[in-house]
């Protein structure tokens, strides 16, 4: 009774190109993703000079410059009512 018995572990196939890939892409798409979240939970200090403020220089034209008045095209005019008696 004990001979007819097998305790070998089962074969496991070995996996397929495609499981590896779906394997890697899941296990790199979960670092992406705690990265991602610890940059929002830590956040990083900021310099007073940015890279795009020495690339693009202020011209104090470009800084006072007025906001022009947009035509309220969209506004529909009101309809008169009639006078209830």
């Amino acid at each position: 009774m004990a001979a007819e018995l097998d305790f070998s572990p089962p074969e496991i196939p070995e996996p397929t190109f495609m499981e590896n890939v779906l394997r890697y892409g899941l296990f790199f798409g979960a670092i992406f993703q705690l990265i991602c979240v610890l940059a929002i939970i830590l956040p990083v200090p900021k310099s007073h000079k940015t890279d795009s403020d020495s690339l693009e220089p202020k011209n104090s034209e470009t800084m006072k410059k007025p906001k022009a008045a947009a035509p309220q095209i969209s506004k529909k005019p009101k309809k008169e009512s009639k006078k209830k008696r």
